[in-house]
């Protein structure tokens, strides 16, 4: 770990005769400059955010992904199980698809905000990703851009809702639930519900594609990739 913190201080501080010098001290790293680590690190980054995105855009990209599939608010599961008591378990299967589906709709406006996120690094970012926790990345993308992907999606989400007809399915569902005697009425907030968990879904995507390129090899899939991990390798 010293040597290579070591030797990225020293590409940020000294000239080429010294870059040379380390690079004889230390021939395994090779020589490697600041700009392709932050070109390599933005690289891993863009790739992790297409290939994560675009699978949880697509039709049960979160219903049939257990991993970040949307289940019911706490207050909601006293409905879900009201429902299947009484023989309306199909009702509750579809709210819940519905829920998935707004989700999977609102996904799609993430890509422009993370470009921007992306673009933004500086070298500083780069060098505290690849020398970090296996999630760096990840937390890095946090930071930058829930806020932004939350005024991205809240509205969308509600269109979405409105569009796929979940907000019509639930107020149907709630209503018949309300209905039940001896019941307690609810009325969740399902547009910030759904919101919160799209945006948990989509971290936890680039999450699971962060760790694979930074523990699997033919997850590097260009040779600026090869060359920047194998510092974070050596650490």
């Amino acid at each position: 770990m010293k040597k290579i913190i070591c030797s990225i201080v020293a590409f940020s501080l000294f000239g080429c005769a010294e870059l040379q010098q380390i690079a004889t001290q230390y021939p395994g790293l090779g020589t490697i400059s600041n700009s392709e680590i932050a070109l390599g690190l933005k690289e891993a980054l863009n790739n992790g955010i297409t290939k994560e995105v675009t699978k949880l855009t697509a039709t049960d990209g979160f219903y049939k992904n257990q991993a970040v599939k949307i289940l019911l608010p706490p207050e909601l599961q006293k409905v879900d199980k009201g429902l299947r008591d009484i023989g309306l378990g199909n009702l509750a299967d579809e709210g819940i698809k519905l829920l998935n589906r707004a989700a999977e709709d609102a996904v799609k406006e993430a890509t422009p905000i993370f470009v921007d996120a992306v673009k933004n690094m500086t070298f500083n970012d780069a060098k505290n990703i690849l020398l970090g926790s296996e999630n760096s990345a990840t937390l890095y993308l946090q930071n930058a851009t829930t806020t932004p992907l939350y005024g991205k999606f809240n509205p969308v989400i509600k269109k979405s809702l409105s569009k796929v007809g979940a907000d019509a399915a639930w107020k149907n569902i709630i209503t018949k639930y309300n209905a039940i005697p001896l019941t307690t009425d609810v009325n969740p907030d399902l547009n910030d519900y759904v919101t919160q968990k799209a945006l948990e879904g989509v971290f936890k995507m680039i999450a699971v594609e962060e760790k694979d390129i930074r523990t699997n090899l033919n997850a590097r899939t260009s040779d600026l990739l090869k060359k920047v991990f194998a510092l974070q390798d050596n650490k």
